[in-house]
């Protein structure tokens, strides 16, 4: 490797949990450990849970993140009608649209006590890049085969691995982490208590922590 490094612990959470697992399962002789939080797999199913059925717990933000596409696209995929007004020849269009992109954003992942928005919204260079590739990522579900990182988790056999996820992470449901760990021998799941996405829970932190701790020890196991 470029590096000179032969195999390292790979951390990841939500959408860098995808990438995590993808890279593992394509170069697993490279990987020694994986922590992965708030686990995400972009699958399709998961695009449209969080684009569309999402709209059940947050019914008034989501139809404002709705309304923000043309009518004749609302029925349709909202992540492809996103991408193109992002793309859109007129600056104001694209500004509204990562305007409205990251609203919901930070409506879904809102479901846990205390939680605060993310004030990096509040810059502009920062959510037009942010909706521009959370779209362009969607739109293709990663470029990934629908359910290959599930079917493919045998290949991390032997790689120590920990899952740690909000229980009350409904814009990346619990079961996803799960099913990761179903299919991955060797990591085990920690399902945080009143944490939702993200590392915004005590929780989460201290449990990720004291993962990477254990695993910084010689001869730790999980």
């Amino acid at each position: 490797m470029h590096l000179g490094i032969d195999k390292w612990l790979v951390l990841g959470g939500s959408w860098g949990a995808t990438l995590g697992l993808a890279y593992a399962e394509t170069h697993p002789d490279h990987v020694s450990e994986m922590v992965l939080f708030s686990v995400t797999n972009t699958s399709r199913r998961e695009v449209d849970w969080v684009t569309r059925d999402m709209g059940r717990v947050f019914p008034a933000e989501w139809s404002l993140f709705r309304d923000g596409v043309p009518a004749e696209d609302r029925d349709g995929s909202l992540v492809e009608a996103y991408s193109r007004l992002l793309e859109d020849p007129d600056p104001l269009v694209r500004e509204q649209a990562a305007k409205d992109w990251c609203r919901w954003e930070d409506t879904h992942v809102a479901t846990h006590p205390n939680y605060r928005p993310d004030a990096r919204y509040k810059d502009p260079h920062f959510r037009m890049v942010f909706a521009r590739l959370v779209t362009h990522y969607w739109r293709h579900a990663a470029w990934l085969e629908d359910g290959a990182l599930i079917r493919e988790a045998g290949k991390l056999a032997g790689i120590r691995g920990a899952l740690v996820h909000g229980r009350l992470d409904i814009s990346g449901p619990a079961d996803i982490a799960w099913h990761v760990a179903q299919a991955w021998p060797d990591a085990e799941l920690h399902l945080i208590d009143e944490a939702g996405h993200g590392t915004g829970h005590p929780g989460m932190v201290e449990t990720v922590l004291e993962v990477l701790d254990r695993f910084a020890r010689p001869g730790s196991a999980l």
